[in-house]
């Protein structure tokens, strides 16, 4: 008897995540690769994506007892802007190479979304080093921000991080709008902030180096007014990308997710207080799940044949089994 499973992908900034199930059950099998997939010219690169994936696909469906792939889904950090290449050859290679009937390639926004609401209207906003809001009212996707550090990404870990070093900066100078309280966290996780711009601006991981301040900023938050307004910001700014893309009607969910709601209290009460505030129409709701979760969730949906989110060519781009 023949078993169809699902193949389920997370790239993201730290590697590959891989997931292999039958539609409608949890994974029985996943693994991960350590090494982000490579981007040059042509954008995120197929070749090394399936040069890591493939060895490791074919040892989960195994594992999995997986005889045939009904759905393989990839969610992909960069894929918006970024993924002319995979939409080119991933679906013909997973056909080729892993008998995969359908084919669904996401950004990284979209299996976040379905990760933390599911087929269902509202707005999530993923919120990490970077920030990106997405909403559905189900005939179509919004996006706000998502910019990168230096354009945008407002009220992400590396503005967050950028604003608290900022305000130590200001300290060290004497300039208004100091704090002498993330000067020495500065101090304490830099060294003299004199020597902060030459070991910040050459580095390729400067949204990261930047992100890494955030803790220190919500540490000093209940007892520093400088530290309590930059997460005030943040939460306005995450709490504004929300209302840009949420559907105006009905009774859309609004969720958060990302590493970035570790921060707490400082952040989340803030936060929440925005949402009452611009979206009082909409219903807050915790996220369900991550990014691989939605993966899964498309997967399954696909495999059924009943996937009901929007296709768009670069947030959602599904190549169905023929025939159907």
């Amino acid at each position: 008897m023949t078993v169809p499973g699902y193949l389920a992908v997370d790239s993201g900034g730290s590697g590959l995540r891989v997931a292999v199930g039958v539609p409608g059950r949890p994974p029985t099998a996943s693994g991960e690769t350590r090494e982000p997939v490579r981007t040059g010219a042509r954008g995120i690169d197929p070749d090394h994506l399936l040069a890591q994936l493939l060895p490791l696909a074919r040892a989960l469906t195994e594992q999995a007892g997986v005889d045939e792939l009904s759905a393989a889904v990839v969610g992909a950090a960069g894929f918006a802007s970024l993924g002319d290449a995979l939409r080119a050859e991933l679906p013909g290679a997973f056909v080729r190479e892993l008998g995969a009937r359908s084919v669904a390639l996401a950004a990284d926004a979209v299996t976040a979304y379905v990760g933390a609401l599911g087929p269902r209207p509202g707005a999530v906003v993923a919120a990490g080093t970077g920030l990106i809001a997405l909403g559905t009212d189900l005939t179509g996707w919004r996006r706000a921000d998502g910019w990168g550090h230096l354009l945008g990404d407002c009220g992400g870990g590396a503005w967050i991080g950028r604003a608290g070093l900022e305000a130590a900066l200001r300290a060290h100078d004497g300039r208004d709008g100091g704090s002498t309280a993330l000067l020495a966290a500065a101090e304490g996780q830099f060294g003299p902030v004199r020597e902060l711009p030459g070991r910040l601006y050459p580095r390729p991981d400067r949204p990261a180096m930047l992100a890494s301040f955030a803790p220190r900023v919500a540490e000093r938050a209940p007892h520093d007014p400088v530290a309590a307004s930059i997460l005030r910001a943040a939460a306005r700014n995450m709490a504004e990308s929300a209302a840009a893309v949420c559907p105006a009607s009905g009774a859309p969910e609004v969720a958060f997710t990302g590493g970035l709601l570790k921060l707490g209290d400082p952040l989340l009460v803030p936060l929440r207080e925005q949402v009452a505030e611009r979206l009082p129409h909409a219903r807050a709701v915790p996220a369900e799940g991550d990014p691989l979760h939605g993966c899964v969730r498309i997967a399954t949906e696909l495999a059924a044949g009943r996937l009901a989110l929007p296709g768009e060519k670069t947030l959602l781009h599904v190549v169905p089994a023929k025939g159907d």
